[in-house]
């Protein structure tokens, strides 16, 4: 860590613990562009595990949600938390009146479970065993194509290069144009003047129709033709979804692209950067490319590439000697809950070969679990398989520029080294 970032962190820990509980407001985007979060979340499990938040911030006030166990309750129960894209939907910040996008992961049961069950079986293990020599060959081509020797952004060329390729096929997208993916992908939660992509909202929701009118072109395409296996076959084939309204078919889109694209990329970058930062890991997993395996959920773990999930209680509630009620916005804080070491032993270091590693909030839990998390840790796997073929030592040679959102937990750029190959 430089010197810089060690300041930061230190005057993190002492912010944190000398302000008052009150005005303790993880959801600030800045704690987690500058990686300052943890002290606050770590005294939020102590003394305030479900914690009222006042703010004057864009996203109002909710309550703060930081334990494993209390995570686990309120993400179980959705008949008294309800994920509705009409309440406000999945993130601290609520869709605008006038711009709401109903996706599947943004409804309730039935009609949730409906169009869940249109998409899954692109991730049927199946599907996964015919698609798994095609990431080999996809992985394998990326990293042959990496410089020896000089520094380069393993963002650009290793994580989301890869997770796009995988999102053009599961779409049967052009693929000339795959680039749009991550560009509307990133478009989608980034925070208009502050987040680096565009200005205005209306910028944002300009290049969000734009996206739109592209797979509007694509379904109308596939609605004609005899049903295939890709995601805009689905669903425009699907009983449940081929009459969507046009902001509905954006929605589920969106949530397929993001859903797709920055939580594997952000774990493929999240964990060069955990092995890099623990040289013993490192040490273990060169020794013996088995510990892949068990790396694979630990670095999930570790990354926790969506921070949070919001719901908005639809009863009173009681839970930890608190009163949530009817109306509340409510924030799991997944990343929060990852490192609580009521339910994880020792979750604060990264062990490559923990005993159980797949014990983790990444995915979410009951009904809105996370459909593509095999496919997510299949891609894992399999870069780390084919890296180590390659590959002695990839080294981090700088500070990741993180993303200024406190709901994707993710990097812009990694600088790296690879300085030889076998």
């Amino acid at each position: 860590m430089a010197d810089g970032a060690f300041d930061l962190q230190r005057a993190a820990r002492e912010d944190a613990y000398s302000r008052p509980l009150s005005s303790i407001d993880v959801a600030d985007p800045e704690r987690f562009r500058t990686d300052t979060f943890w002290p606050y979340f770590e005294r939020l499990r102590n003394e305030a595990p479900i914690h009222w938040v006042e703010t004057e911030a864009d996203y109002g006030n909710y309550w703060s949600v930081t334990r494993y166990a209390d995570i686990m309750a309120i993400d179980t129960n959705h008949q008294v938390f309800s994920s509705d894209a009409h309440l406000g939907g999945i993130t601290v910040g609520d869709f605008d009146e006038d711009f709401v996008m109903p996706m599947f992961i943004a409804m309730d049961p039935p009609k949730h479970d409906i169009q869940r069950k249109t998409v899954s079986p692109i991730v049927s293990p199946h599907n996964l065993a015919q698609m798994e020599p095609i990431i080999r060959e996809r992985v394998g081509g990326i990293l042959d194509g990496l410089p020896i020797g000089e520094e380069f952004d393993w963002v650009d060329k290793v994580s989301v290069e890869l997770t796009t390729q995988m999102l053009a096929t599961l779409f049967d997208f052009p693929w000339e144009d795959r680039r749009k993916l991550t560009r509307w992908s990133d478009i989608t939660t980034t925070i208009p003047g502050v987040g680096g992509l565009v200005e205005t909202e209306d910028e944002r929701r300009a290049e969000l129709m734009e996206c739109l009118a592209y797979f509007t072109n694509l379904w109308n395409e596939r609605v004609n033709s005899e049903p295939k296996g890709d995601l805009i076959s689905m669903l425009a084939h699907g009983e449940a979804t081929r009459n969507m309204e046009p902001m509905e078919y954006l929605g589920n889109v969106i949530l397929l692209i993001v859903g797709g694209n920055d939580t594997t990329r952000n774990s493929i970058t999240g964990g060069l950067l955990a092995l890099n930062q623990n040289p013993a890991e490192y040490a273990k997993l060169k020794a013996d490319h088995g510990l892949i395996t068990s790396m694979v959920p630990e670095i999930i773990r570790w990354q926790t590439p969506l921070a949070h999930m919001r719901r908005t209680a639809v009863a009173d509630y009681e839970i930890g000697g608190q009163t949530i009620r009817k109306g509340d916005k409510v924030v799991m804080w997944y990343v929060s809950g990852n490192r609580d070491e009521r339910a994880i032993d020792n979750p604060n270091a990264f062990i490559i070969d923990r005993e159980r590693p797949r014990q983790h909030l990444s995915f979410g839990f009951g009904i809105h679990r996370c459909v593509g998390n095999r496919l997510a840790e299949l891609q894992l796997k399999i870069v780390w398989e084919e890296a180590l073929k390659r590959f002695p030592d990839i080294q981090v040679v700088g500070e990741p520029r993180r993303v200024y959102s406190s709901f994707v937990k993710g990097y812009e750029t990694l600088p790296v080294v690879i300085p030889a190959r076998y």
